[in-house]
């Protein structure tokens, strides 16, 4: 198992980065498999909804685009009636309130050759705690000559995998605010991963990237506890929303919030 040494202290603080998150309840009204649409319809249905917004050149900007979004949950395949959630999340207060306004209760997302009827739509904010959880896998970048995506399975460096999502979140953050920032470790400081049956902790996702299909490897995570202080609140609540990786608006990097672990 994937570990480091972790601290235990946890900070409660007010006034943090403006950050918000929306979280749709949908149901289906047909039966198919979950496998039926990927991460680029999600995409694309958020795309749409800002087609007449200040955001309807951000699909074709060539700058951190500051949105990600959550898998589909829970599990398992779709069936008439069976109620399924999806939280989008960004740094960008204006992105959160411009895409709350334009999704509307009692409309269908059309997603692939499918359609979810929003059951109900809630806008909120959280606080980063010292521990998260992965609601989507986390996909970085494979070093040079190694392919396109990094595995566990073919480079096994959890030190280039930490390294490479604290640069990346740092880039994103100083990209946002227009400042310096330097953090002061790892991103995070204890990370466990969702280890599959067969003992691999990587997995696939099939997802439509300009118009070619490709499987994206990434890993998911039960446990990643960061060590937040007063002088590095802002940027953790902006990397919770903004996602952890790159792909995050393909849905890749999504993270929760959760109670830290006592041992």
């Amino acid at each position: 198992m994937l570990h480091i040494s972790a601290t235990e202290r946890v900070f409660f603080f007010p006034g943090l980065f403006p950050s918000m998150r929306i979280k749709l309840d949908l149901e289906s009204e047909e039966s198919f498999p979950e496998w039926a649409f990927g991460k680029h319809a999600v995409q694309a249905m958020i795309y749409s909804h800002l087609d007449s917004t200040e955001y309807r050149k951000l699909h074709d900007s060539s700058s951190f685009k500051l949105f990600t979004f959550s898998d589909l949950y829970p599990s398992g395949h779709f069936k008439p009636g069976t109620r399924k959630s999806l939280i989008i999340s960004s740094p960008d207060e204006g992105f959160i309130e411009t895409l709350y306004e334009k999704l509307l209760p009692d409309e269908r997302l059309y997603l692939g050759n499918h359609s979810l009827k929003v059951i109900s739509i809630k806008k909120f904010r959280l606080r980063p705690r010292k521990a998260f959880i992965t609601g989507s896998p986390i996909v970085v970048n494979a070093r040079p000559g190694m392919g396109k995506f990094f595995t566990f399975h073919h480079d096994g460096s959890l030190d280039y995998f930490i390294r490479s999502i604290t640069e990346n979140a740092v880039k994103k953050y100083s990209s946002f605010t227009g400042e310096y920032f330097q953090l002061d470790g790892p991103l995070f400081t204890r990370m466990v991963p969702r280890v599959r049956k067969d003992g691999w902790v990587d997995v696939y996702v099939r997802v439509n990237i300009r118009g070619r299909y490709f499987d994206v490897p990434g890993s998911t995570w039960k446990l990643l506890e960061a060590n937040i202080t007063p002088d590095n609140r802002d940027f953790y609540a902006f990397t919770m929303e903004s996602g952890v990786g790159i792909l995050n608006s393909l849905g890749f990097g999504f993270i929760n919030p959760i109670r830290p672990t006592t041992g």
